[in-house]
């Protein structure tokens, strides 16, 4: 397909710039998700993206409120009495601190609920698998999401995917650089080798390369 190529083509290009080191079968392991609790656990607090369709009630003023308003490409939403409301990269805790905030001006001790109904999520909180892979895709992030949840969602790999090849990058938000792990996506996909499923963070990108012939 003309978009599995474009992003195998992606994919090949940051090998090609030296923006990967190491495309070849090098790189540390992360730890395996089989050693992960059985219990699941919460996840960093949702962050709001643009296109999220959220619910916003303003207790005992039905008139203000707003159901299943969609966040603007450009970040915002407008509501009665408020107008161009950033909620891009906000929680719903502090969007609707936000909101209340604005509609102190006009009644007395607003309290306002943000309930987000359908999630796109920003882009450092997305997904990316690109590469040799059926349905290249970014994905928004869920909580105790895995490699394996990620492959899934995007149909598996690639005819002709070298998948213990494969890479993960991941940026460190703090200290500011990038760190390369190994995946082995043949033997978790094709041999069903539970070791090979790791755990994903926010923004992590999923390299696939194809086989070299």
């Amino acid at each position: 397909m003309p978009q599995n190529s474009s992003f195998a083509r992606l994919a090949a290009a940051l090998c090609a710039t030296g923006a990967l080191t190491a495309c070849g079968a090098g790189g540390p392991e992360l730890p395996s998700a089989s050693y992960a609790t059985a219990s699941t656990a919460p996840s960093e607090e949702y962050i709001i993206g643009p296109l999220d369709e959220i619910t916003i009630h303003v207790w005992r003023n039905p008139e203000l409120s707003a159901e299943k308003i969609q966040v603007r490409p450009d970040g915002r939403i407008t509501i009665p009495l408020v107008r161009d409301m950033p909620a891009v990269g906000k929680t719903a805790t502090q969007l609707q601190d936000d909101i209340r905030d604005e509609l102190v001006q006009y009644i007395e001790q607003p309290i306002v609920s943000v309930i987000v109904n359908e999630f796109n999520s920003t882009f450092d909180q997305q997904i990316r698998v690109v590469g040799s892979t059926e349905q290249p895709a970014s994905l928004p992030y869920r909580a105790n999401m895995t490699v394996l949840d990620a492959m899934i969602a995007v149909g598996g790999l690639g005819e002709f995917a070298s998948g213990n090849r494969a890479k993960l990058l991941r940026i460190d938000r703090e200290k500011g650089n990038q760190t390369e792990y190994r995946l082995r996506l043949a033997d978790l996909l094709k041999r069903g080798d539970a070791s090979a499923n790791v755990m994903l963070r926010p923004g992590d990108t999923i390299i696939i390369p194809e086989s070299r012939f």
